[in-house]
């Protein structure tokens, strides 16, 4: 498998600008952004003291990742490790402890728990450190809540960049990233829509070339066909999802409009909404934030998707300056994104050792 390390830079990079921008008008309705940004709504960062700020959709993703690479090196250096969903979990969970002034456990595991600028509190569903603060998380077979919005579902976007030919098959993949999101959120609505964002960032990691609504038309057929049986929201899914491929065919239509119908609350409903503003829009970057964001529903996970989508698309080095060169931790995923594009470098045995590596995946930042 090639690896592009533009394109996994890209990924983060895109999905934080998406989160930040959306962020600024997150559930407000069309007609209060028309009111305080013109009448064609938001058209790039309202920054805060010249920044652009992430929130937990940005911050989950990168721990996600944090957590996956931390699996990875413990099994090549030790040759024993839990499955992948058990370091998500721990991941998560050192997540939410960054979103508490009180209560920070004294020995960490992810080495992003010490650098702020991922660990600002701005969580967007507080019910979700609930859910993490519990003894026990959430499964497929046996889910904590009924919970469908799309607060972890940018997990899923960790796990579709963890994609690799030699660690898990494609539906191994689609599980975990279904299992990532069931960790706080019980509703099949939530977990399958990050089974098939797991499924459309991976195949774009493997193929980048893919043709975006073949891509998508694929995903929702993966996703009936592995989990249908058992969950029937898969099927109600899906048809969003092509219901959004079919408007995006269509140039006349408004696109606002169409976002508002698409609902964009829920986890199903966001997906939906990402893959009408990525068709919709050509691929081109700027309009598709433009579109991702203005909408009366959950604008920063819309926006987040569809910069992950893209910048995974286009690579860095298609993302517009304006929107890079105020984003606070850029720095910070542009490495994390290194590291999930090269992989742990060491293997239990052999004489390599790679010292940064060691300080991040073994002792977590310490």
């Amino acid at each position: 498998m090639a690896v592009n390390r533009s394109a996994y830079r890209g990924c983060l990079l895109g999905l934080a600008v998406g989160d930040a921008m959306g962020y600024t008008v997150d559930e407000r309705y069309w007609q209060e952004i028309q009111r305080d940004y013109g009448p064609n709504g938001l058209l790039g960062y309202d920054l805060v003291n010249g920044y652009a700020d992430v929130t937990s959709y940005t911050q989950l993703a990168a721990f996600t990742c944090n957590g996956l690479l931390f699996g990875l090196t413990r099994g090549q250096m030790t040759g024993k490790m839990a499955p992948f969903i058990r370091y998500v979990a721990l991941a998560c969970r050192e997540w939410a402890a960054s979103q508490r002034p009180w209560g920070r456990p004294s020995r960490t595991y992810c080495w992003l728990l010490r650098h702020p600028e991922l660990c600002r509190r701005h969580c967007m569903d507080t019910r979700m450190l609930d859910t993490l603060s519990r003894d026990s998380f959430g499964t497929l077979e046996t889910p904590v809540n009924s919970y469908s919005t799309p607060a972890s579902l940018s997990c899923a976007i960790g796990v579709g960049l963890f994609a690799h030919e030699d660690r898990m098959g494609q539906e191994e993949l689609d599980r975990l990233g279904a299992e990532t999101v069931a960790l706080t959120h019980g509703s099949p609505a939530a977990f399958l829509a990050g089974a098939m964002l797991t499924h459309v960032i991976s195949r774009l990691i493997r193929q980048p070339r893919l043709a975006l609504e073949a891509l998508f038309l694929e995903a929702t057929d993966a996703v009936t066909e592995q989990f249908g049986h058992q969950y029937s929201q898969a099927y109600e899914l899906a048809t969003l999802v092509r219901h959004a491929v079919s408007y995006a065919g269509n140039p006349d239509l408004n696109q606002v409009e169409i976002m508002e119908r698409l609902g964009c609350e829920t986890a199903s409903q966001v997906m939906a909404g990402a893959v009408y503003a990525v068709l919709s829009s050509g691929e081109d970057f700027d309009a598709a934030m433009i579109a991702a964001v203005n909408h009366s529903g959950r604008s920063a996970a819309v926006g987040a998707v569809v910069g992950a989508i893209l910048g995974l698309r286009l690579g860095e080095e298609a993302l517009p300056d304006f929107y890079i060169e105020c984003l606070e931790p850029g720095e910070l995923l542009r490495e994390l994104a290194d590291d999930l594009s090269t992989g742990c470098p060491m293997e239990q045995g052999n004489r390599l050792f790679d010292l940064d590596w060691d300080y991040k995946y073994l002792n977590g930042g310490a």
